[in-house]
């Protein structure tokens, strides 16, 4: 149902802000202040300036990460500038709290459309963090930025438009394919929207086995005769679109298998939808509103039909699912970048969360609150990060888990 607006806006104002700053230290004395600045924050100091690394002991770095947008693709509003978006930004710095016990500190900069800004920003941040976050920064931007800090920092820099879709929309598929008896390799995807979303999926998919893959942006299937293409999306085209196809997306749609849906709403009609192939899948994920409604998919002949939202018969696709346990693996081992392997094991977690005797056409992901979602991405991560090479603190197996689950629910169990 739709959100009441003056209750969300009652809601912030009441807030004034979604997260804060608390100590971690009391102080009742004069020993206990000198103990927690001047001058028992010299030893600790000095400590670190010996050796680096021990930052992670002696300070908050290790659980700490930015979230840094222009505020120029802000969910669903577009480029609103930096303000604007503090709101959405604030928001997602409290389910890394919430979900992932992630410290994030919200940084809407003042530096629209400009890559290089953002990155040197960044840069300079980053002895603060344990890790950095790029949000709702529009695109090829947003692919500069991250390509960019991956590079240029030892810390994992990560993009939730990006890699958080790709793993939520390729665990959905994982789970959607075995209800219609498909193989990733053997079928027809075609993705509307080429932005970060798109993009992102587009190749986390050609990694996980993915041939056949066609991706639409404004002006139609990417590829030579496509004139309104940036070089990220020229890049990607010499990949996709194996049959050739030409136009718009009703073209790239007659026979496909699959449908994700990365654009806006309302976008895709349900003639387009009937003319897939046999047990077609529809991800159907723009927000606020979906590319084509649930039941009007679902008519058209979409075996299995999903969308972005949290909504009664939504089959809810939401990145919550997997960037808090993503991120919290990744600080518990320091893992000192991303892999596509850890997001492979990221999405193939959280398809087999999934009890497959409650694996149904309107059950393809697990419940967004279950306990298990978080700690078992959370480890699947550090592990794959461990086996790769990657992490400067590898851990013991179920360490992470287990730690995660206790960070997470233990305070919980506990009150019953």
């Amino acid at each position: 149902m739709p959100l009441d607006r003056m209750r969300s806006l009652e809601l912030h104002r009441k807030a004034k802000g979604k997260i804060k700053i608390y100590p971690t230290i009391n102080i009742h004395s004069e020993e206990d202040l000198a103990l927690a600045y001047v001058p028992g924050s010299v030893a600790p100091a000095l400590a670190i300036q010996e050796n680096v690394e021990k930052c992670f002991e002696y300070t908050g770095k290790g659980n700490r990460v930015a979230v840094i947008s222009d505020g120029t693709a802000i969910l669903g509003l577009g480029d609103v500038g930096p303000e604007a978006g503090m709101p959405v930004i604030e928001g997602k710095c409290l389910l890394f709290k919430l979900f992932g016990d992630v410290n994030a500190i919200p940084l809407c900069v003042n530096s629209p459309r400009n890559a290089e800004d953002i990155v040197h920003l960044a840069m300079m941040l980053a002895p603060n963090f344990g890790g950095i976050n790029i949000e709702d920064i529009s695109s090829p931007n947003t692919f500069t930025v991250v390509r960019e800090l991956q590079n240029r920092l030892d810390i994992p820099v990560f993009c939730d438009d990006q890699q958080g879709t790709a793993v939520v929309v390729l665990a959905g598929l994982w789970n959607a394919l075995e209800i219609v008896d498909k193989r990733l390799s053997e079928i027809s995807i075609v993705i509307c929207g080429s932005g970060a979303a798109g993009i992102a999926t587009a190749e986390l998919l050609f990694t996980a086995g993915a041939k056949n893959i066609t991706v639409l942006n404004s002006r139609g299937i990417l590829g030579p005769d496509n004139p309104n293409m940036n070089h990220i999306q020229e890049e990607l085209s010499k990949k996709t679109n194996p049959e050739g196809r030409k136009g718009g997306i009703e073209a790239a749609l007659r026979g496909a298998d699959v449908l994700i849906g990365a654009s806006r709403g309302g976008v895709i009609s349900q003639e387009a939808v009937s003319s897939m192939n046999n047990r077609s899948i529809v991800f159907a994920l723009a927000l606020p509103e979906p590319e084509i409604d649930v039941e009007a998919a679902r008519a058209a002949g979409a075996a299995v039909v999903a969308t972005g939202l949290l909504r009664e018969n939504a089959n809810p696709m939401l990145n919550l699912h997997a960037f808090p346990g993503i991120m919290r693996g990744a600080l518990d081992v320091r893992a000192t970048t991303f892999t596509p392997g850890m997001f492979l094991a990221a999405a193939e977690t959280l398809a087999t969360a999934v009890d497959r005797r409650r694996l149904t056409p309107q059950h393809i992901l697990p419940n967004v609150f279950s306990d298990e979602v978080a700690p078992r991405i959370a480890e699947a991560v550090a592990q794959t990060a461990v086996r790769e090479g990657v992490a400067a603190n590898p851990l013991p197996a179920g360490t992470v888990y287990n730690e995660t689950w206790q960070r997470l629910f233990a305070h919980v169990m506990g009150a019953i």
